[in-house]
């Protein structure tokens, strides 16, 4: 119990407040607890970031806690505004219902909804939707103009001059009220969603005198400290198709091998300890570590057989001779516009050659992901297949 109490405590984890030992105390005790973690349903399938989070639910749950998975079906319509430097779109009624479709079958590859100590699934239209004006007032009574301000969006929002609007000020205070609403111990998310998930805590210690444990997870982050997901054009979606995802994975820089071990398998400890040992020893090469961790990733979702299948594939079309040796290659600014790169290279004559060469499904990453918009931006380093001959290997600096 106590080495799976340590796992819990440190896999993955970035902080938990108001302290690791505080949590550990009562788990070591053998309290039961509530935990839970909220997932907006901003896109129509869940990918491997919300995995990491899921995934440290399932600790909790294999270790006889109580688990809540709640759908933010009303704050998704709020939107919220973390890490972002616009204002995000207002997503209506129609699409969250279809967005949320698919969450609770992917969210079953971690979670057990059913049998013994079955997770709860809950959505906080049920309790945000008939909150009263006088409600609300004095949920925002709670924090101060100057605590929402020190969130470093909003801050930089202001020094660029660009609008800070004052729904996005309820969406953490919508969100801290979740806590409150559902009486819980424990709460998981991103360690984007520190701020958000420190509201609730700081609410649940004012309305119910009640300490709750805030555990933030690291993220899955590119080359360029973006973190995977739908906004950042670079996520792997549950829903993907098996060898999609090998390939996407293939795609990933060496620098998130390790991270992508720690987050995204179940792999031991000390396997993770000789991967690391392995990147550091130059007779390895990183693609054949990279190979063994897209195969681990898909057969978590898919199973060996289709694991085998997409590695196959994989092999075929891209490492057995198809791509030149010596190859061109660029350094470019992270966000250039993909068209641009290739025309300025003289891959393609013209951005006109180049929609043509998208429309037919023609220009790829070398993991076998088609571009399919036109105003494709590359985010990080990757090479590029198009049309039968010709690759660039991109490097964004």
């Amino acid at each position: 119990m106590n080495t799976e109490i340590e796992k819990l405590l440190k896999r993955g984890v970035e902080e938990i407040f108001p302290s690791s030992d505080f949590l550990k105390s009562r788990l070591e005790k053998g309290e039961k607890l509530k935990i839970f973690a909220g997932i907006d349903p901003t896109g129509p399938t869940l990918h491997i970031g919300h995995a990491i989070v899921l995934q440290k639910l399932k600790q909790f749950q294999d270790l006889g806690h109580e688990i809540v998975l709640l759908i933010g079906d009303f704050t998704a319509q709020i939107g919220d505004p973390t890490d972002k430097m616009a204002t995000r779109k207002v997503l209506t009624e129609a699409d969250i219902k279809k967005n949320m479709k698919l969450y609770k079958a992917q969210a079953s590859h971690f979670l057990r909804f059913s049998g013994k100590n079955k997770a709860g699934i809950v959505y906080n239209s049920d309790w945000l939707k008939k909150l009263k004006l006088k409600d609300v007032i004095d949920l925002t009574s709670l924090m101060t103009v100057e605590q929402m301000m020190k969130r470093d969006m909003f801050a930089r929002r202001t020094e660029e001059g660009k609008p800070v609007f004052i729904h996005e000020f309820l969406y953490p205070i919508m969100q801290g009220y979740d806590s409150v609403v559902l009486n819980v111990d424990v709460e998981v998310g991103g360690n984007d969603q520190m701020f958000n998930m420190l509201v609730g805590r700081d609410f649940q210690k004012k309305l119910q005198n009640k300490e709750k444990v805030a555990i933030t997870m690291k993220l899955l982050a590119d080359a360029n400290g973006k973190k995977m997901g739908k906004t950042e054009n670079n996520m792997v979606s549950l829903n993907d198709e098996p060898v999609d995802m090998f390939g996407k994975i293939m795609s990933w820089t060496d620098g998130m091998i390790l991270p992508g071990y720690e987050l995204c398998t179940d792999v031991s400890d000390a396997d993770i300890e000789s991967i690391s040992n392995d990147l550091k020893d130059s007779s390895k090469n990183p693609r054949d570590i990279k190979l063994r961790l897209a195969k681990t990733v898909v057969a978590r979702y898919f199973g060996e057989k289709k694991a085998e299948e997409s590695e196959t594939q994989f092999i075929n079309t891209f490492k057995k001779g198809e791509i030149p040796e010596d190859i061109q290659e660029v350094v470019v600014t992270a966000g250039e516009q993909l068209s641009k790169i290739l025309v300025d290279q003289k891959i393609v004559g013209s951005v006109g050659e180049f929609k043509r060469l998208v429309g037919e499904g023609a220009v790829a990453t070398s993991g076998g992901i088609k571009v399919e918009e036109f105003n494709f931006p590359v985010t990080q380093s990757v090479t590029m297949k198009v049309g039968k001959r010709r690759f660039i290997k991109i490097i964004v600096k």
